[in-house]
């Protein structure tokens, strides 16, 4: 009989422990109606809606690069009819190069949705995904016109350079943001996403890392070169000291300052750089100022923190 007791009494505890669990397990991460989070502050909204402008970004870049089609095609309720990219295109991607971004591609959709399912969002702002637009980020980064002008839907190495320019840029900003947020649901959002940016950030550097001393045809120029290039562009852009790193740098800024090869970039413990809104705004508006629009964003990003500047400009 006490053998009987103490096994129900056990069985009753573990089931009681189980239903304690379930709501836990089970619960959106999103939820936002105050039954389980705290409703969202609106500096936290702000700081969720910002992201908006890059992941609307990153998403038309592998999409139209690895499917030839964009948000319009395939997930258009999330444009909230923004207008169409400027000069987006299918890029001549090997088969192994394709399947990887179009992973990308369809991440960045449901990081549209996740945003979207917490905060109220805004439309896809005007992006310039040209070849022109691209040509000119290398041209600033190597402080002359490179011949002919860089294409980053050439080739799989080509979009891969031009590939290096975008994510790593929103997960900073992932980084920057953490910190300031307030309520639970934007704190496991933010962490999310900025797990799988990561993800890809890494991707895409660990692809070019071995590559990383290959000539890209017809510039003579290594693809380390561009990746040292682009983040001493955006250091420049940023306004902030170092928070971009290329691939192989100087031994002094390599992991406990031992090695030159930075396939993950990070401080000086290897750590993950943060960077503001403002910081960013300089950075993918390639002027070096949060109040003058241009690069890929021709007029400019959209939420609140982006407008309140350029209603300064």
């Amino acid at each position: 009989m006490a053998e009987l007791f103490t096994s129900t009494s056990i069985a009753t505890i573990i089931a009681s422990l189980i239903l304690l669990l379930v709501p836990i397990s089970y619960s959106s991460p999103f939820i936002t109606d105050g039954s389980r989070d705290s409703p969202i502050p609106q500096s936290d909204i702000d700081l969720l809606e910002f992201p908006l402008n890059l992941e609307y970004l990153e998403a038309e870049f592998f999409l139209y690069g690895s499917m030839g089609q964009g948000l319009d095609n395939f997930a258009p309720n999330l444009t909230m009819g923004g207008p169409k990219p400027l000069g987006a295109k299918k890029a001549n991607l090997d088969p192994y190069t394709r399947d990887v971004i179009k992973q990308f591609a369809w991440q960045e959709v449901g990081h549209l949705r996740a945003i979207k399912n917490t905060v109220k969002g805004f439309p896809r702002p005007l992006l310039d995904l040209s070849t022109k637009s691209f040509a000119k980020t290398m041209d600033a980064a190597f402080g002359k016109r490179l011949s002919p002008p860089f294409d980053p839907y050439a080739s799989s190495l080509h979009y891969l350079i031009a590939s290096y320019v975008i994510p790593y840029v929103g997960l900073t900003g992932y980084v920057g943001a953490s910190p300031k947020l307030q309520a639970a649901a934007s704190k496991r959002l933010v962490a999310g996403l900025l797990a799988v940016e990561s993800g890809q950030d890494a991707v895409i550097r660990g692809l070019l890392y071995e590559y990383a001393l290959i000539r890209l045809h017809p510039y003579g120029i290594t693809v380390a070169e561009f990746t040292n290039r682009i983040s001493d562009l955006r250091n420049k852009l940023g306004q902030e000291g170092i928070k971009d790193e290329g691939l192989i740098v100087p031994k002094k800024l390599g992991a406990e300052g031992q090695i030159r090869g930075n396939v993950l970039a990070g401080d000086e413990y290897s750590i993950g750089y943060a960077r503001t809104p403002e910081e960013i705004l300089r950075v993918v508006y390639g002027s070096g100022n949060e109040s003058t629009p241009g690069g890929f964003y021709p007029k400019g990003a959209d939420g609140r923190i982006a407008k309140s500047h350029l209603q300064h400009s």
